[in-house]
């Protein structure tokens, strides 16, 4: 049988890291998502603002739980109650510019 090197201390400052990060994310994507849901009958160009900044960190929040070996993106969706709206604009900058 063979033997499991030791987890080192790097590896578990690492995977402290990488936990800590992933609960921040996730605790800024309810209050994203929470924002959002409060402008429904607000101005356009806020909710707008409000739905791009909610796309980031849910593209960033996914992209950390990838890091780790949590693929499944539609759990997430449902988890969270995520609009369509911002599947949509997750990875998007705006204001960059297109080639």
């Amino acid at each position: 049988m063979p033997v499991k090197a030791p987890i080192t201390t790097l590896d578990y400052e690492l995977a402290e890291e990488q936990a800590g990060t992933l609960g921040r994310l996730g605790r800024e994507l309810v209050q994203a998502l929470a924002a959002l849901r409060q402008e429904v009958d607000g101005d356009l160009k806020v909710r707008q603002r409000l739905t791009d900044r909610a796309g980031e960190i849910l593209w960033m929040f996914l992209i950390q739980r990838e890091a780790i070996g949590l693929r499944d993106e539609r759990a997430v969706f449902r988890a969270y109650s995520v609009p369509a709206a911002v599947i949509a604009r997750m990875g998007v900058m705006p204001g960059a510019r297109s080639l």
